[in-house]
Formats: structure tokens, C-alpha cells, sequence
């Protein structure tokens, strides 16, 4: 259990987790109060780690009662005492170890479930990484239809990715997004899929996109992305924005732990097409045999 020397610093702790948070899933401070109907000025005070002081005292019931503030807050049934247990042990661990205990937990489940990636390749990474230009030539290689899963989405939704964000907010399009995904794993026992950049920041969806494809991740600079991006005529989520690079790293910084799940990565920084296809198409056929 993290042991704060006072609510200055918790409360400083949770505004950057909540900073971190955002910018994993590409949100603005303002799209973020349009989706949860929390003011920008309260949301600033406590990415600030001037939130409410209640926040505080609560910590304080939690430590008395020897939990953990997600315990208390946690939806649905208490975990089960098992489970408490193993998040202790594997908060000892380094990401070495992590790392061996994860690669564990996939042979266990693999064996569990069964393999079920078949022949689904799955392009992760930030827009701008090469997810649609190489993800078609893959396909064509490979004689296995290409789906953007972005387009699903839409299909499934009935109206445009800008109009569900709209309308309804980011919520809404990764719940569009799980039933697109659902539907091409039913659909597609073989294809090449180019996923949202965002997809990884909701943690069942990427879990099944795990479990259901080989991942591949489409690993770039900030400057390639915004480059790339900016050439495609579409600055999103950073339009108007004149920290647009800065906004970027973060969500980039935000999001590599998560994009680092993948099986495999290609670095297309500074490389032309045919060569990352290359480098692509090795593993894919290596992974598929």
C-alpha cells in the first residue's frame, strides 16, 4: 500500500493519475467535462492536486480500515481475498518480473480457452504509425481481407466516429468499438486489422483484441506521427491546440506501456514503405505458421 505523508501529496498523486489517465485515452480537459459534466475549472484544480479535501479524508477511513482506496471504490461484488492477495505479490515485482508472470498468465489462459487468434493480424498504434498504409499492402501479401476497425465502428454505430464522440462521448464509441470488434472476430477467421489508436486505453477491448489476433505494433517518433498526421489533413485530437506536440508525447507516453502488449513491434521511423512491409509481412507469416 502506497504510504502518503500527507493529502498534499495524495491529492498531488491523484492529479497526475488523472493527467495520465486522459491523456492515454487522447482526451482534452474540455472533451473530458463534456463527457463527465465535471466543470474544466474543477477538473484543472485537481489534475493540479488541488482537489476536494474529502478526497483526503476518505483516504484516511481506508488506511484505518488497512485497504486500498479502489477497493472501497471498487463497482460490482468485492474481489475475492485471492485476488487482493496476488495484486500484493505482484506489486513486489520489477517489470522484468511482471513481465514473466504476464507471459505465464497467457500460456495458462491459452490453454484455458484455446488459441483462438487463427489467422487475425492486428496493427496497434497511434494515428499516424502506418496502421492503414501497411496494414492494406499486408493484406494484399497475405490474401486476407484488410478492416479498418475504425469503419466498423461507424458501421456499427450508424453515423461517423466525430458524431458519436459528439453526441455521446468517448464512452459511447468504445462500447461501439467492443461490438465492432466482436463482430469482425466472428465474421473474419483470417484478416489483417488496423485498430483505433485509442482501442489499447480501454482495457477489455484490448484484452480481446489480444486474445483474438496476433498484435503488431506500428511504433513511430512523435514528430513522424504529427507529421504524417498533419499530411493527412487531420490534426484530431489536437486541432486549435498550440501545444499540439507536447499533447502528443503525452498520450504516446501514456499509452506505451499499453501498445508494448503487443507480440511484436515494427519501427517505421525513418523508413520507407517497402521495407516496414517487409519487416511486417516476416512476422506475420512467422507468427501464422
Amino acid at each position: 500500500m502506497a504510504n502518503y505523508r500527507d493529502d498534499t501529496e495524495f491529492l498531488r498523486t491523484l492529479g497526475e493519475r488523472v493527467r495520465t489517465a486522459r491523456a492515454r485515452r487522447g482526451m482534452t480537459r474540455r472533451q473530458l467535462a463534456g463527457d463527465s459534466g465535471v466543470s474544466e475549472r474543477y477538473l484543472a484544480q485537481l489534475e493540479g492536486g488541488q482537489g476536494n479535501i474529502s478526497i483526503g479524508r476518505l483516504r484516511q477511513v481506508v488506511d484505518a480500515l488497512s485497504l486500498k482506496l479502489v477497493d472501497l471504490l471498487r463497482e460490482g461484488s468485492e474481489a475475492p481475498p485471492e485476488l487482493a492477495l496476488m495484486q500484493e505479490r505482484l506489486e513486489r515485482l520489477d517489470g522484468a518480473g511482471l513481465a514473466r508472470v504476464e507471459a505465464l498468465l497467457n500460456e495458462v489462459l491459452a490453454n484455458e480457452a484455446g488459441d483462438e487468434r487463427g489467422g487475425r493480424i492486428a496493427l496497434v498504434g497511434l494515428r499516424g504509425a502506418g496502421k492503414s498504409t501497411l496494414g492494406r499492402g499486408l493484406s494484399e501479401r497475405l490474401a486476407v481481407p484488410f478492416i479498418e476497425l475504425v469503419a466498423e465502428t461507424e458501421a456499427e454505430a450508424g453515423m461517423s466516429a466525430d458524431e458519436i464522440f459528439a453526441l455521446s462521448g468517448q464512452a459511447a464509441y468504445r462500447r461501439h468499438e467492443r461490438r465492432a470488434l466482436e463482430q469482425v472476430i466472428a465474421r473474419h477467421d483470417q484478416a489483417v486489422i488496423a485498430s483505433g489508436g485509442g482501442l489499447v486505453s480501454e482495457a477489455s477491448t484490448f484484452e480481446r483484441l489480444l486474445a483474438s489476433c496476433t498484435t503488431i505494433w506500428l511504433k513511430a517518433r512523435p514528430e513522424d506521427h504529427m507529421s504524417r498526421v498533419v499530411a493527412q489533413g487531420d490534426q484530431r485530437p489536437m486541432a486549435g491546440n498550440a501545444e499540439a506536440m507536447a499533447d502528443l508525447r503525452r498520450i504516446l507516453d501514456g499509452r506505451e506501456a499499453l501498445y508494448r502488449q503487443a507480440a511484436s513491434v515494427v519501427d517505421t521511423s525513418g523508413r520507407n514503405v517497402a521495407d516496414c512491409l517487409d519487416e511486417l509481412e516476416a512476422l506475420a507469416r512467422a507468427a501464422l505458421d
